[in-house]
Parts: C-alpha cells; structure tokens; sequence
C-alpha cells in the first residue's frame, strides 16, 4: 500500500501555507509583494537560490521551501493546465488539460511528459486517495470518478438529493477516507470546458461517507466554491471561493461536519484564488 504522505496534492502544499499564514492575515497585517519581473525560462539565465519566486508571506512559511530548488517549466503544451496531483509511488505528476478533453503526466525519471488519459471527461481536480488510486472532477459527467488499479472506474458521487451535481471542481481525501468535493456551475456553463447544461442543485460542498458511500452536503455558505484542501492537522477545511468574495473560506472540521464558518483571506490583488 502506498504511503498516502507521498502522494502529494495541489490541496496539501496550499493547506500548509494557509495555516501558516492565518494569524498575520487574521491581524490584518500586509506585506508588499516585490514588483513582478517577466520570468527567463530559457534556462539561460542563472537563478539565485532559494528561487526569488517562491514569496514566503509569512516567515514560518519558510521550512517548506527547499532552498536548492528553482521552479521548473515542464511543458507549455495545454490550453488550460489544472488539478496537478503527484503520485509518490510512482514517481509522476498528473494534471488536467480541460478544454483538450486530456489528462497529462510528467515522469521524475526522465522528465517525459505524455498523454495520461484521452478523453478524461474535461476533468479538473485530481488527487490521490490512501490505497494511491486517482480521484478526478470530471465536468464532463458531472461526477466525482475514481481510478481502479484494475483500470476500472469507480463513479464516487453524481447526484445528490435525486439531482445532477452541477461540475464537480476540486476533491481532497480526509484520514478517515471520506471524499470532500466542490461542485460549482463553471463546468456548465458553456461548452469550452465541458457541455452547457442548467442547473440542478444550488452551489455547494460535498463529503462522501467512506462505510456508505452517502453523499452529504456539508455547506452551501460560499458563492463559487473551488480549490480545497484541509489544514495539516486536518482541523479546518479551506475553500477558494472565485464567485463574488474573491477570498479563502475557512471552516472548523466536526467529524463529518463543518462549523463556524469565515473569512480566511481576502484577495486584494488581480486574480482568482484557487488551491494552486
């Protein structure tokens, strides 16, 4: 069995700064952000260690940064790159391409990257749950799908109350082996990066038991809910809301449910917040 710590996520990166940052932000304090430099990615131009790109906005962020390593392009390939998700065992990284109806994968060995998956359902999130087997948001389906080692596919959840999930977005794994997902309308909207479809279910976040495999609306307190992840201690629950609040949610983890909802950031400069 794989050792889920090395399957690591978009969400599990994002969940270490955000509880790092809490109390400066919770303060109110700021800190100015250097002036952005247009990047060389030509690989011409030596880089200072550690990365200047890589910003700590709160000093005790800094343990997570690896000093001698810069970031790297990978590939520029992609209409819309999303849901990275890093697999541990075996030693890549698989990521999303919407629009193109793709999954694609980096290997550590080599640094090839290829078509994972095709079609893969205009899946967005992705992650790896305790047994290292691949959960993706499809838009496509409207569902939360699983990856069997056997290659089958396991549909998670696609309804809920009798009712279509509108695009599943985003999909974090809880110790327990619950399932907690986002499903906003993005995916519906139009036919770019899934089918255009109305509504069925307002905007909301979602837990699958892991004994029943119900599905449980655990909030609908947030305008467009995104990217997830959990604290490290998984105590909280952080939510990128892209609809009109332009800000992290944050809520305090009871179980199989969620309480004393909140602000956690308020986004002040250009840009959606996600769980990147």
């Amino acid at each position: 069995m794989p050792n889920p710590r090395s399957n690591l996520s978009r969400r599990t990166f994002l969940g270490a700064a955000a509880a790092a940052a809490a109390p400066v932000l919770a303060r109110g304090q700021q800190r100015a952000l250097p002036p952005y430099e247009p990047r060389d990615w030509s690989g011409n131009t030596p880089l200072p260690y550690p990365d200047p790109d890589v910003i700590a906005l709160d000093d005790r962020f800094r343990r997570y940064i690896l000093f001698n390593t810069p970031i790297r392009r990978h590939y520029t390939g992609t209409l819309w790159a999303e849901g990275p998700a890093w697999n541990g065992s075996g030693r890549y990284l698989v990521w999303s391409d919407i629009p193109n109806n793709r999954q694609m994968r980096w290997l550590e060995e080599d640094g090839h990257v290829s078509v994972f998956r095709s079609p893969s359902g205009h899946s967005n999130g992705n992650t790896f749950d305790h047994e290292g087997r691949q959960l993706s948001c499809e838009h496509g389906g409207r569902r939360v799908a699983r990856y069997e080692h056997s290659g089958a596919v396991t549909v998670i959840a696609e309804r809920y109350d009798g009712k279509r999930l509108n695009s599943p977005n985003d999909v974090v794994v809880h110790p327990d082996r619950s399932i907690w997902f986002t499903d906003p309308p993005y995916g519906i909207r139009g036919n770019y990066e899934g089918h255009r479809a109305e509504s069925e279910l307002p905007v909301a976040v979602y837990r699958v038991d892991p004994q029943s495999g119900q599905v449980a609306k655990v909030t609908d307190e947030i305008g467009g809910p995104n990217g997830l992840c959990f604290a490290p201690d998984y105590s909280r629950l952080y939510v990128a809301d892209t609809g009109s609040g332009r800000e992290i949610k944050a809520w305090d983890v009871d179980g199989a449910r969620l309480r004393n909802g909140r602000r956690h950031v308020q986004l002040t400069v250009p840009g959606d917040p996600d769980a990147r």
